[in-house]
């Protein structure tokens, strides 16, 4: 028996007529006779004296009728339920993100989350992807948005379609400024500031070939930020992903992409089964369903 016939049953009973019952139920009269015909011949006895008058219920009628009545009041009581539990999701989401142009998709998911959800609040922890994970196996993040390589054997993941591209950070006046690119061989020798991290050390150890072993490395910088007012004093060029660099002062520092061109992509991960909050169980089912909606 299915919910939807049980309405219509009971319709039935309180109208004391299927022609009256069917305006209700705003279907037609045939329609309904036969979905009731069908119920009968499912459940095997019959359910209705049919009079000329009026309709009246059999013995097996008054049971169904009192069964119905309990089986939908719990249906309704569920649903209830359900959409207040959903009303009433609350707490904070902890997401890790480097400065990466990926964070670009985190404002659209976020608001339309938010809209959904208003009770949840976020907190953006910045920092870089070993960081991050750090802080994920810890349980203190919920989600991290990571730029590969990045070993990814406990996590669920999304990759994200964006891709980081990297570049060299230089003052608006250097020479290297008044180029398209900037090739290995016109960094060797000067002083660089190189990422942190050691996987992504490699990735640009494969780009400088046979220059990666003479270069002068002045400092590491765990984020671009900083990195970049050591460059705007003329300490050093920086070797960073793109992300945050359109939002400074471009008075002050601009960048050159590398040639070959050398890219990167992020992807949105958190630790596989991790006990998570309701909120944040709720995030990771709607990132999913976001960010596929957001593929091309």
């Amino acid at each position: 028996m299915e919910i939807r016939v049980l309405r219509y049953f009971l319709s039935v009973v309180r109208e004391e007529s299927i022609t009256k019952a069917a305006e209700v139920l705003h279907i037609t009269q045939p329609t309904l006779s036969r979905q009731l015909a069908q119920m009968e011949e499912e459940i095997g006895v019959r359910l209705f004296d049919r009079g000329t008058r009026k309709i009246r219920l059999t013995n097996e009628g008054l049971l169904l009728r009192r069964r119905a009545e309990e089986i939908l009041q719990l249906v309704d009581k569920t649903e209830k339920e359900l959409v207040e539990q959903e009303e009433q999701v609350e707490g904070k989401i902890s997401i890790g993100c480097g400065e990466v142009a990926s964070v670009q998709m985190l404002p659209d998911l976020i608001r339309n989350f938010h809209q959904k959800y208003p009770l949840v609040t976020f907190d953006l922890f910045t920092a870089t992807a070993d960081l991050v994970k750090e802080q994920m196996d810890k349980g203190l993040l919920d989600l991290g948005l990571l730029l590969e390589p990045i070993e990814m054997g406990k996590y669920e993941f999304i990759r994200l379609d964006m891709k980081e591209r990297w570049v060299v950070l230089m003052p608006p006046d250097d020479p290297l400024a008044g180029k398209k690119y900037v090739k290995a061989d016109e960094l060797a020798g000067l002083p660089l500031i190189l990422p942190r991290r050691m996987q992504v050390q490699s990735e640009l150890a494969s780009w400088f070939g046979g220059y990666y072993k003479n270069l002068n490395i002045l400092f590491t910088s765990n984020l671009s930020t900083n990195g970049a007012v050591m460059v705007s004093r003329g300490l050093a060029y920086s070797l960073v992903i793109e992300g945050a660099v359109p939002f400074w002062d471009s008075s002050k520092i601009v960048c050159r992409p590398l040639y070959p061109e050398l890219m990167a992509t992020c992807v949105l991960a958190w630790k596989r089964e991790q006990p998570f909050s309701l909120a944040a169980t709720k995030f990771i089912e709607y990132a999913k369903c976001f960010l596929s909606m957001s593929e091309p």
